[in-house]
């Protein structure tokens, strides 16, 4: 008896509605942005009944803000990865941040901060306010125990300095289309912890 061959939508079928959601978000929502994609065109992407939205996230609002979410993870997932790969020199963990930000910035895909873009028209203290605001919280925090462990006297104001240029070469790289600001990033975040640490 012949073994069927699976077709390449089977792995797609086979993810829950959730899973399917979200990944038709993390596609459209990143490329075209949050106010300009329509929750039917996030539906037919996904494959799903329109119910399904509503009954796993109940509004686009709750949608977009578990996209930030997934979003918020693998960020700080890839900084800290770089930051492993680092090695022990507290210095060079710190600028393994802006390493990991200007891989991104590499990428035919990179459109810029996601955050930034979906709470640009977002409503005020909801949802997506609040996603973001955890992601900015925890990027700072790290940002905040890196300067700690490198010496600085003030790990809060380095961590806020770093934290500004790492917003503003996310924006340059967005508006000007040039990923090569990155090496101009790092050597900027290299002289702010140099400063910081000889103080």
């Amino acid at each position: 008896m012949p073994t069927k061959t699976k077709s390449p939508t089977d792995a797609t079928v086979k993810r829950s509605p959730r899973e399917r959601l979200l990944a038709a978000a993390d596609e459209l929502f990143y490329a075209d942005g949050v106010q300009s994609v329509g929750i039917d065109r996030v539906i037919e992407r996904a494959g799903v009944a329109k119910a399904s939205l509503y009954s796993t996230f109940g509004s686009k609002e709750e949608l977009v803000r578990a996209y930030l979410e997934g979003m918020h993870e693998r960020v700080l997932d890839r900084a800290r990865a770089a930051i492993e790969e680092a090695g022990d020199d507290p210095v060079d963990q710190i600028l393994a941040v802006f390493d990991a930000q200007a891989a991104r910035f590499r990428r035919p895909s990179f459109h810029g901060c996601a955050f930034v873009m979906a709470s640009a028209e977002a409503r005020p203290n909801g949802g997506i306010d609040l996603a973001t605001e955890s992601y900015r919280a925890d990027m700072k925090g790290l940002l905040v125990e890196l300067a700690r462990n490198a010496g600085a006297a003030d790990p809060e104001s380095l961590a806020t300095q770093l934290h500004m240029l790492y917003d503003g070469a996310n924006l340059s790289v967005r508006l000007d289309g040039d990923p090569e600001v990155a090496a101009a990033e790092r050597a900027a975040a290299a002289t702010l912890v140099a400063a910081a640490l000889a103080a």
